[in-house]
C-alpha cells in the first residue's frame, strides 16, 4: 500500500534530486503532482529544476563528503539521480543504511560509468555489442585504436550529451581524439571506450519503466545525434516486429539486471532484424522529450509514479511526434527567445524553454514539440517552427 501525507509534515515524502537540469525540472514537477516535497541539487544555482524545487542546494555531486552531508541532511524518501557525474560510492554506502536510491545505488554505479555497464552487458549477460576496449593513459588507448581498427568512436567513460566523444577515421586522428576524450569528461580526465565502428540502419531508445505492475515497454524512439548529442528525435521509430521483440529482449534483460523501479533509456542500433545494446540509462533520456506530445504520461510522468511504487496500467500514445532540441551558440547570462508567436502558430506544436542561467560554448536551451499524422511530417512541423525562432545573445 502507497500513502503519500501532506507535504512538508512527517506522513509527507520528499525526493532528492542529484542533478537539476532540464529532465530533472520535468520529474520535480510530476513529484509534485502527487504532492511530494522535492530538494533540487545541482553544481550551479539556477538550474532548471531548482526554479520549480522547494529546497535546493548547490554542490559538485563528485565531492562525496558534501553529497553525503546534504542527503543525511535533508533525509529523503528517496534519492533520484538524474546526471552521470555523481559519488556513486557514496550512493552504495547510503543505500546499505537505509536510504533508498533510484532505481538502485548498484545501478547507479554501473550506468554512469561506460566501463560497468558494457561489461555487465556484454561479459555478464551476453548481449550483442560492438567490439570495444577500455584505456587509462594514451599509450594504452593508441594501442586500443589499432588493434580495434578505424573508424572507431572514443568516449569518456564518465560523460553525456557527446562531451568527449570522437571519432578516429585514421591513425593522424589519435592525439586530437585523445585530447577531445581528457577535456570533455564529466569527471574531469581518465579512461575511455574504444568502440568498433557498427554499421547500423538506425538507432533507437527504448524507455523501458520497471513498475509495481511490472515491466513496460514505451513505443521505440528514432533519434539524430549530432557529435553523440541529441538534436531530433521522433516516436515511433518504425522496425520490424523480429527487431522490436530482440530489442525489448535486451531492454527487459539488462533493466532486470540493474533492478529497481522507474524509466530507463536502452538506446540499441539496428541493423536490418539485428539489435546490438549500446547504452542504458536509468532515469528519463533526453530523446524521449518527444513524449510529452505523443503520450498521455510522459517518460516523466511515469518515472514518478514507478518510484512512488505506483502501477502504470496502461499508457496512452497518441500517434506520430517529434521533438527538437534547441541549441545555441555563445558565453552569456542573457538571451531572448523571439517570434514564439510564430513558433506556436500552426497546430500540434508546442514549446518547453528550459530556463539555464547561462550559455557557454553551444548549449540546449529548449525543446520544440510536434504532432502529426506521419513521422515525416512531425520532424517538418517541428522544422519549420523551428526555422521560424531567433534566440538574440546578448
Amino acid at each position: 500500500m502507497v500513502n503519500i501525507g501532506t507535504t512538508f509534515t512527517p506522513h509527507g515524502k520528499k525526493a532528492l534530486l542529484c542533478g537539476s537540469g532540464e529532465l530533472g525540472k520535468e520529474v520535480a514537477i510530476e513529484l509534485e503532482r502527487f504532492g511530494v516535497e522535492v530538494v533540487a541539487v545541482d553544481r550551479y544555482a539556477g538550474a532548471p529544476a531548482m526554479h520549480v524545487a522547494q529546497k535546493c542546494h548547490v554542490l559538485s555531486m563528485l565531492d562525496g563528503d558534501a553529497l553525503e552531508k546534504v542527503i543525511r541532511e535533508e533525509n529523503p524518501d528517496l534519492v533520484i539521480p538524474e546526471v552521470e557525474a555523481i559519488a556513486t560510492d557514496r550512493l552504495v554506502k547510503l543505500e546499505s543504511e537505509g536510504f533508498h536510491v533510484i532505481p538502485t545505488a548498484k545501478a547507479t554505479r554501473l550506468t554512469m560509468n561506460r566501463e560497468g555497464i558494457r561489461r555487465l552487458a556484454a561479459e555478464e549477460l551476453g548481449l550483442p555489442t560492438s567490439r570495444y576496449e577500455f584505456a587509462q593513459t594514451y599509450e594504452e588507448f593508441k594501442a586500443a585504436v589499432e588493434r580495434i581498427g578505424c573508424p572507431c568512436v572514443v568516449k569518456p567513460v564518465m560523460s553525456s550529451s557527446g562531451h568527449g566523444q570522437s571519432v578516429v577515421h585514421d591513425p593522424s586522428e589519435i592525439d586530437n581524439s585523445w585530447h577531445i576524450s581528457q577535456e570533455g569528461g564529466r569527471a574531469g580526465s581518465g579512461k575511455v571506450i574504444v568502440e568498433g565502428f557498427v554499421n547500423f540502419d538506425y538507432e533507437i531508445t527504448l524507455l523501458t519503466v520497471r513498475h509495481s505492475g511490472g515491466t513496460t515497454f514505451l513505443k521505440p524512439i528514432g533519434h539524430h545525434q549530432v557529435d553523440g548529442d541529441y538534436r531530433e528525435s521522433w516516436q515511433p521509430q518504425a522496425m520490424s516486429e523480429e527487431a522490436l521483440a530482440k530489442a525489448q529482449d535486451i531492454a527487459g534483460k539488462i533493466t532486470a539486471a540493474l533492478g529497481g523501479y522507474g524509466i530507463f533509456g536502452v538506446e540499441m542500433f539496428i541493423k536490418g532484424d539485428e539489435v546490438i545494446f549500446s547504452e542504458v540509462s536509468p532515469r528519463p533520456h533526453d530523446t524521449g522529450m518527444v513524449t510529452m506530445i505523443s503520450q498521455d504520461m510522459s517518460e516523466f510522468a511515469l518515472h514518478a509514479r514507478a518510484v512512488l511504487g505506483l502501477p502504470i496500467p496502461e499508457i496512452k500514445f497518441y500517434g506520430a511526434s517529434a521533438s527538437k532540441a534547441v541549441v545555441v551558440e555563445g558565453n552569456s547570462t542573457d538571451y531572448e527567445f523571439c517570434n514564439l508567436d510564430k513558433v506556436l502558430e500552426e497546430p500540434g506544436v508546442q514549446m518547453r524553454i528550459f530556463g539555464k542561467p547561462e550559455i557557454k560554448g553551444h548549449r540546449r536551451l529548449g525543446v520544440i514539440l510536434a504532432t502529426a499524422p506521419t513521422v515525416e511530417e512531425a520532424l517538418q512541423k517541428a522544422e519549420r517552427a523551428y526555422a521560424k525562432l531567433t534566440v538574440k545573445v546578448y
